[in-house]
């Protein structure tokens, strides 16, 4: 059996039935911590599931803001000196990751709160999570708004990057299972990252047999 939902039915769903289903639909997606420092010194870091690869050359990647209310502090922070870290999440720190979620006032460091470190690397001024072993420094250069739902897509170039050695292939591929970096679905389920295979790159002249 298949459930079929159409726009009406979706936007008649209860409220977090709705985000729910839409937030799970789009598949498992990355789990990060952004780490940022206000102009006052409060160190703060955040939970995001929306970080994408825009580009490699230059490096880019990009990450969903909310809608900014009182709290977006991870937002104010950039804005006010254009630098921050993202850090993958690993499995033995998913628990505090999520709790960085909570809505914590803007003179408390959800690093302190949820026990974790910030790590001051190569002079860059913003915080990295020392518990991760893959962590970039970044520096935001554009900022979408997205009119349909207040949301803006900030886009920052990769000025430091981090990667622990063990998990570090010869091709440049990081293995991500080697370092045990979770996966998000939904808002709140988290998975382990488990490859079952690494394919060569596709040509057209070198398909296989798929009637076998």
């Amino acid at each position: 059996m298949i459930k079929h939902f159409n726009q009406a039915d979706i936007q008649q769903l209860e409220r977090i039935y709705r985000a729910n289903l839409i937030n799970s639909v789009s598949g498992y997606k990355s789990a990060n911590l952004i780490g940022t420092i206000s102009d006052n010194g409060v160190t703060n870091v955040a939970i995001f599931s929306s970080v994408v690869h825009l580009g490699a050359d230059p490096a880019l990647l990009a990450f969903v803001q909310r809608p900014v209310g009182e709290q977006g502090h991870t937002y104010k922070n950039i804005l006010q000196n254009g630098c921050y870290t993202i850090n993958h999440v690993h499995r033995h720190f998913a628990i505090q990751a999520h709790y960085t979620s909570a809505k914590f006032d803007q003179a408390t460091s959800e690093f302190d709160a949820c026990y974790l470190t910030p790590e001051w690397l190569e002079g860059f001024p913003a915080p990295f999570v020392r518990e991760s072993q893959v962590k970039i420094g970044m520096r935001l250069v554009q900022e979408i708004p997205i009119a349909l739902n207040n949301t803006i897509l900030m886009i920052g170039q990769v000025e430091h990057l981090f990667v622990a050695e063990h998990a570090l292939q010869p091709d440049g591929r990081i293995a991500l299972d080697l370092v045990d970096d979770v996966c998000i679905s939904g808002l709140e389920a988290y998975h382990d990252v488990v490859p079952f295979a690494v394919l060569p790159y596709a040509k057209t002249t070198q398909l296989p047999d798929f009637k076998q």
